[in-house]
């Protein structure tokens, strides 16, 4: 069973750091691109990163570029989102996806999303002082 679980997620104040990670279980996520979406209360999910397993690429959404960072860790099957900077309107749920079909070679994907294969259940990051 392909399975993705993020953890790492909690409460940061303002201009603060957090890293939150993503690991599978039941398949090898270097076989995967993977995308970090965010959901915020009362608003639609947005993707706002992704890292191709074909190139290796990274991508970013404007309102993130310069503070997110993702990367992976093959050994650990995990794909990592390093958070710096954080500003208020970052809270929401953050969870991952991975397909096998690359949709992170240009940018990051916008709505309509593809289908991707499979999903995590979220974390909650929360910043507020």
């Amino acid at each position: 069973q392909l399975q993705l679980a993020e953890s790492g997620g909690g409460l940061v104040q303002p201009g603060g750091s957090l890293r939150i990670s993503c690991s599978a279980s039941g398949f090898t996520l270097d076989d995967y691109t993977i995308g970090w979406f965010r959901q915020a209360p009362g608003k639609e999910r947005e993707a706002i990163s992704c890292i191709s397993h074909s190139t290796g690429m990274t991508n970013y959404v404007d309102s993130v570029k310069g503070r997110f960072t993702v990367s992976r860790d093959n050994a650990k099957n995990t794909v990592y989102l390093q958070m710096n900077s954080l500003k208020p309107e970052d809270t929401a749920v953050y969870s991952c996806a991975a397909d096998a079909v690359d949709f992170c070679i240009i940018a990051v994907p916008r709505p309509p999303y593809p289908t991707l294969d499979v999903w995590g259940r979220g974390t909650q990051v929360t910043v507020s002082s």
